[in-house]
């Protein structure tokens, strides 16, 4: 492992890369620490594995998830083009969501995270 490298970072040809990091905003206000899965095996993999999550995980090019494997329940906010809320949901471990139709990205949160930052169907959410 490289000093000063996230774990995982470049221990051979199979080592996912980490997740660009940043803010989750809503007219100008942080909602939270923002991770965005920007390759397919970063969207694959999303939240499972982890115990808990304080932060919010955006999963781009992304129209449905599912909760097999994850170990909480989770918010997921299905966003058009330009990050505006088009519906949410909370889904418990072992499910499958339906695709959204105007989805074009989905962001993940652990469950009561939506009712905390306020986000609600036509939010325009921003990514720093």
């Amino acid at each position: 492992m490289t000093p000063g490298a996230p774990p995982g970072a470049g221990e051979g040809p199979a080592a996912t890369p980490p997740a660009e990091v940043g803010w989750l905003l809503r007219d100008g206000d942080v909602l939270a620490a923002a991770e965005v899965a920007s390759t397919p095996a970063l969207r694959a993999k999303g939240l499972l594995g982890r115990s808990a999550y304080q932060g919010a995980m955006v999963l781009p090019k992304v129209r449905a998830v599912h909760t097999f494997g994850m170990r909480f329940a989770i918010d997921v906010a299905f966003c058009d083009r330009d990050l505006v809320v088009v519906d949410t949901a909370t889904m418990r471990p072992w499910r499958i969501g339906l695709p959204r139709r105007r989805a074009r990205s989905v962001i993940e949160a652990q469950a009561g995270a939506f009712d905390r930052w306020g986000v609600r169907v036509g939010d325009h959410l921003e990514l720093r």
